[in-house]
């Protein structure tokens, strides 16, 4: 039975949440001042930064929580995950949006962000994100890289009561639980910039050297794909705005 109390079709919340780490001087700043002006308000786990990050999220208005860890759980994170659904939960929000801190909804689809919530059929949305490289211009398509011909899931009611889970995994935990997958869903064509590959090839090789290290034996992903990261001529595509 379709529970009315919890899918109102008008006059839903929307609260972004966060999981940060020594962002300060990268993008965290553009992209909590994109989401101040679409969301209602935002959570975010701070794993132990040792830079500016804590002070720049505080000094966002829309930061209603700010969860600072001592000590950093990066190598286990399936329980940062947990931690932020948690926290982000316990705002009673409406609706969540699970977002990194280098990516940013391209301005079409936050105008459509409030038609996509205020509504009583579907419980969660999914995106086309395409990963930047290099620049702010192109993206990344080949074999190993076309996350943008597939949905991600990053938006979700919040179904109080409901069953959520998080698989046990240290690396590549899926941003929002598991059990969304067997209710209502809509797929947009609306698209999502990811600009953590948008980074020199000096910071490439940095994070190919942090991938290889936290899996080495591709438990949790491909090796093929960490490799593929030093690619000295990957097939780049410009990014087109759409009106």
């Amino acid at each position: 039975m379709r529970n009315e109390t919890v899918r109102k079709a008008r006059g839903n919340r929307l609260t972004a949440m966060l999981q940060v780490r020594n962002e300060a001087d990268k993008h965290l700043e553009a992209v909590l001042q994109d989401l101040t002006d679409f969301v209602d308000e935002i959570v975010i786990v701070d794993d132990a930064s040792t830079d500016g990050t804590v002070k720049l999220c505080r000094s966002f208005a829309k930061v209603s929580k700010l969860i600072e860890l001592k000590q950093s759980s990066f190598h286990r994170e399936w329980e940062l995950r947990l931690l932020l659904w948690n926290a982000a939960c316990e705002t009673k929000p409406g609706w969540l949006l699970s977002v990194d801190a280098d990516e940013f909804y391209e301005d079409k689809a936050k105008a459509w962000m409030r038609t996509l919530i205020d509504q009583d059929e579907y419980d969660w949305v999914g995106f086309r994100f395409f990963d930047f490289w290099g620049g702010t211009t192109h993206y990344r398509e080949d074999r190993l890289w076309q996350i943008h011909r597939r949905h991600t899931r990053s938006l979700v009611r919040y179904i109080p009561g409901y069953y959520y889970f998080f698989p046990r995994m240290d690396h590549h935990v899926p941003r929002l639980p598991l059990t969304y997958a067997a209710l209502p869903g809509f797929l947009s064509e609306l698209r999502v910039k990811h600009y953590g590959w948008a980074v020199s090839q000096e910071e490439l090789y940095r994070k190919y050297l942090r991938y290889m290290e936290r899996d080495p034996n591709g438990e949790w992903g491909s090796l093929e794909q960490y490799r593929s990261i030093l690619d000295e001529n990957p097939n780049l595509v410009p990014w087109k705005e759409e009106a």
